[in-house]
């Protein structure tokens, strides 16, 4: 692990994670930890600093998050974020107040007294707010540091203790200098060092790997996407042919993609790797299933038993590699306050409480696009690195409604004619994710001379980084009209395709 490491304390607020991303990038490790958790499990973490999320409460309503004083106790530098900020005021002695309106949107930040977070910056910047509360005086120790138009007390700062606070949002791209200022406060107000880049994080996992595998054998859940290549490619390197991939054809995969994986990983690695055939096995199961937390919990349970089987044939082995990645842990726990589960993911969520192997996941640190640079670290080919990333319950969750082998195949034929068009188009590389989705109701359409009465096909296209938050991705109409009469031309039973216009949040990526 790195020497310096950043807590960050959520309070709910919907950019919590894009905080810990942009701590990341200036090469710093953060990682986040529920306001509901006790003082002593983030002290065992070790923080070299701390930083208070936003959040939707108002402090010191009933149920509104608290900030526990034992935070303060650890004597790290801290800095908090709009609902970070009026915690810190309360907690100090600071005076809050209700604002006579909710602002939101951009201000203008006017630098009233310098401090270390504006280092390098000339006021009035341009800032992002969202809040309801403000901070009407503040603790004592603190200097007013910035003001906007609407807000005596937008910034505040305790320079001796290294406290900081800002009304605003500095982790989104709308507040022009944010970037700058939580990199200040991170290199010039708590003396950080940057040590966390993708090289290091290599040599560490294989590292670790090792030493806690030792020479015992590993069962890895290989899917041919870049997660579980990357987990393999590590675990190589750390235990050579003490690694065993399991390829399961669940039936819920793309067109053609179960022959490509297997193809691919045999010539291009060298892997022991076992395919399994269990497309009977899944869809048995989804018979008569509409709810996608059932179904990705029967996806999960599946996967599981099925590598436990494997795993079987192979005595030695006491582990079991996945490609868990650090959205998929934060979006599978639920914070008190902050947030609902959203969803389950069968990497986390679908466990039995009793498996026989050991979990292993090397990735469970990263976010998407860490790991993509881990790809290319590993030297793993370009057609792996840049693969749209593909949900571990597969098209079970892109089949809205019951999951049948006729609308499997519906479905693999439309999502084929999607990739194939955003390849020739060039969009492919352009874009974070495009497939297409089968919903569960028919519309009447004409076709020929007659009537029609089929399925109807949403077509989701999104511009992301990590898949924390997207948005729908303005492709050209004349490419979206080419997919759209080739999928009601070529594939039978569909005569109406629509184009999916939602931002996450507040939707989600996949549609179930």
């Amino acid at each position: 692990m790195p020497q310096n490491k950043v807590v960050i304390i959520d309070y709910g607020s919907q950019v919590t994670q894009l905080i810990a991303r942009r701590v990341r990038e200036a090469g710093v490790y953060s990682e986040i930890h529920s306001c509901a958790a006790a003082v002593e499990q983030v002290a065992a973490a070790e923080p070299a600093a701390l930083i208070l999320s936003g959040g939707p409460a108002s402090v010191g309503e009933s149920d509104a998050p608290a900030l526990d004083p034992g935070l303060l106790a650890l004597n790290v530098p801290v800095l908090g974020i709009c609902y970070g900020m009026q915690l810190l005021a309360e907690n100090l002695g600071g005076k809050l107040a209700k604002s006579s309106t909710r602002e939101y949107g951009p201000a203008d930040l006017s630098l009233t007294s310098q401090c270390a977070l504006w280092d390098g910056i000339d006021g009035p910047t341009r800032v992002w707010m969202s809040h309801g509360d403000k901070v009407l005086s503040p603790p004592p120790g603190f200097t007013v540091t910035g003001r906007t138009a609407a807000l005596g007390i937008a910034a505040m700062a305790d320079e001796e203790r290294k406290m900081y606070a800002v009304q605003f949002h500095p982790e989104v791209h709308h507040s022009a200098a944010g970037q700058t200022m939580l990199r200040n406060f991170l290199f010039k107000a708590a003396g950080l060092v940057p040590d966390w880049n993708m090289a290091s994080f290599v040599e560490r996992a294989v590292r670790e790997m090792k030493e806690r595998i030792g020479g015992k054998h590993v069962v890895c859940a290989l899917s041919g996407g870049i997660d579980s290549t990357v987990v393999a490619v590590l675990l190589h390197r750390a235990i050579g042919k003490n690694l065993h991939c399991i390829f399961v054809d669940n039936g819920l995969l793309r067109s053609g993609e179960a022959d490509e994986v297997a193809d691919c990983l045999r010539a291009h690695f060298d892997l022991n790797l076992t395919v399994v055939q269990a497309e009977e096995r899944f869809l048995s199961r989804l018979k008569n299933v509409e709810d996608p937390e059932r179904k990705r919990k029967i996806i999960g349970h599946a996967f599981i038993e099925i590598f436990d089987e494997e795993a079987k044939k192979l005595p030695l082995a006491d582990f079991l590699a996945q490609g868990t990645l650090y959205p998929d842990v934060i979006e599978s726990i639920s914070h008190k306050g902050p947030s609902a589960v959203i969803k389950s993911h069968h990497n986390v969520g679908g466990l039995p409480e009793k498996m026989r192997l050991k979990l292993v996941e090397p990735l469970r640190e990263l976010f998407k696009d860490e790991v993509r640079k881990v790809a290319e670290e590993l030297g793993l080919p370009d057609f792996i690195v840049w693969r749209h990333p593909f949900p571990g319950p597969g098209l079970a969750i892109r089949v809205l409604g019951e999951v049948t082998r006729e609308r499997l195949d519906i479905l693999r034929r439309a999502d084929s004619i999607v990739q194939q068009e955003l390849r020739e188009s060039g969009w492919y590389r352009k874009v974070w994710q495009g497939f297409a989705v089968l919903l569960p109701l028919r519309t009447v359409g004409v076709m020929g001379d007659g009537r029609t009465y089929e399925h109807v096909v949403a077509l989701r296209i999104v511009d992301s980084v990590d898949a924390m938050t997207a948005d729908w991705s303005r492709i050209p109409p004349d490419v979206i009209a080419r997919i759209s009469a080739r999928i009601i031309n070529e594939v039978n039973g569909v005569n109406r395709v629509v184009y999916d216009v939602s931002s996450k949040p507040p939707s989600t990526i996949e549609w179930e």
